[in-house]
């Protein structure tokens, strides 16, 4: 039983779940494929086969936790766009009674049906514990690329399925993809504009303020344990940093607006908009809300700040041409340059992970749309087209999807998409609207 060969695997802590990572089950580095290259537009899906796992428990909580945790890999790994997943109805595989090692797995049954890729597995429930080994095979080679064991409580075990889709998304990207991540938007479900979060795939939606007034621009720190935001609870727009451990906050109540809260990379410090000074000006705060300096500059108004994944640069948006225009200033030497030239109405930026791109959103004939445009500038790519009004970009930790809001089926709802704006569906559906999406990074220990 999977239990009895799990004992000699060192554990480590992964949040409330000890995972075990059976080494001896990965190929070596050298072997590594390359099948998937996320920065290329409108790349062919890989086609990949994912069969129900073989249940080690003579039970029906232990089928259905097999079935349900086949079903969570197939749906996860589809969900970055990256892959085809095979229909089961076509598979010569039965699950308890065929093998799931390599010298038992018959390949041709599987390329004959397409399958380039093919993810087994086993799972084993005891006592409100789960252990499971999973497996990525390479059909064509007819060799196991990947492998690996976990265990933990059966009420985690979307973080082992997550866990194992991070490997596999890494091993043939190079990336850990966004599977241990969340999003936070603004939603109007409870009759007020309020702060929810969310896990990358839409699961397990939750309301993280209850300020009864108009809460907007939620931010996540880097480590994930601080969320920055703008409410207007005390009668106007002060911004708030929330510890999310302790649910702690502070404010910064200056006079004035204190809006588009953006926290710099790696770091206990943030971006904001003040207006104290009687412009809209950008300044740098430190993560208790106290002013480092002012970033900005400009007579006209400076506001939301995207910082370059090094933090040497942040994105804003800046009507000092006329009217709003996306800019980039450089800390170190203080350069500022224009980076938006098509269209006179353009807001929003969201630096990528990688630092090549910023996502923004540009109001043209009546409609907002997200495009994308290179740091160094030139011809920006429109991503959405006559569906409604598309706002608020937010890119996913590894850079692969884009987070946004629409309105294409009435109410405004998150959506979500490739960097390339291929494979567009909703995230979720809550009562009132949703909007402001914002990607946290990866952590896998919470």
């Amino acid at each position: 039983m999977i239990f009895r060969c799990l004992k000699s695997i060192v554990f480590f802590i992964f949040g409330c779940i000890l995972l075990t990572s059976g080494s001896s089950l990965a190929q070596s580095g050298s072997d590594q494929y390359d099948y998937i290259d996320i920065s290329k537009p409108f790349l062919r899906k890989i086609p990949l086969a994912v069969p129900l796992f073989k249940n080690e428990t003579d039970s029906a909580e232990g089928a259905r936790l097999s079935e349900l945790s086949a079903d969570l890999l197939a749906a996860s790994l589809d969900f970055t766009g990256f892959f085809k997943i095979l229909d089961r109805q076509a598979f010569l595989f039965d699950p308890q009674s065929d093998g799931y090692l390599a010298p038992q797995i018959n390949f041709s049954n599987w390329t004959v049906i397409g399958a380039e890729l093919l993810i087994t597995g086993i799972c084993e429930e005891n006592n409100g514990k789960i252990a499971m080994e999973l497996r990525l095979f390479d059909t064509f080679k007819g060799r196991r690329i990947l492998g690996k064991k976990y265990s933990g409580k059966v009420a985690d075990h979307r973080r082992i399925i997550h866990r194992f889709c991070s490997e596999v998304f890494e091993y043939l990207t190079g990336n850990k993809g966004m599977f241990a991540s969340n999003i936070a938007f603004v939603s109007t479900g409870s009759g007020n504009k309020e702060i929810y979060s969310c896990e990358f795939d839409g699961y397990n939606p939750q309301q993280m303020t209850r300020n009864h007034s108009i809460t907007l621009n939620p931010a996540w720190s880097s480590d994930g344990k601080y969320l920055a935001y703008t409410s207007y609870k005390q009668g106007k727009p002060d911004l708030y940093i929330k510890n999310l451990a302790e649910m702690q906050e502070i404010s910064v109540a200056k006079k004035g607006l204190n809006i588009t809260p953006a926290w710099v990379p790696g770091k206990f410090e943030l971006a904001a908009t003040l207006s104290f000074s009687g412009d809209q000006e950008i300044y740098l705060l430190t993560g208790s809300g106290k002013i480092i300096k002012r970033l900005t500059e400009m007579q006209g108004s400076d506001i939301s700040p995207s910082w370059s994944p090094d933090g040497e640069k942040f994105a804003f948006v800046s009507n000092r041409s006329g009217r709003p225009q996306v800019y980039i200033k450089n800390i170190v030497s203080g350069k500022v340059k224009r980076l938006t030239f098509e269209g006179n109405y353009n807001t929003q930026p969201s630096w990528s992970p990688q630092g090549d791109k910023i996502a923004y959103t540009a109001f043209e004939n009546d409609r907002h749309n997200i495009a994308v445009i290179d740091v160094e500038g030139g011809q920006p790519l429109q991503l959405t087209y006559e569906s409604g009004d598309n706002e608020a970009p937010s890119w996913s930790p590894d850079g692969s999807l884009i987070a946004f809001s629409s309105t294409r089926e009435g109410p405004s709802r998150i959506y979500v998409m490739t960097a390339s704006g291929t494979d567009q569906r909703r995230l979720l559906v809550l009562d009132g609207e949703q909007t402001n999406p914002k990607w946290s990074k990866n952590d896998f220990n919470n």
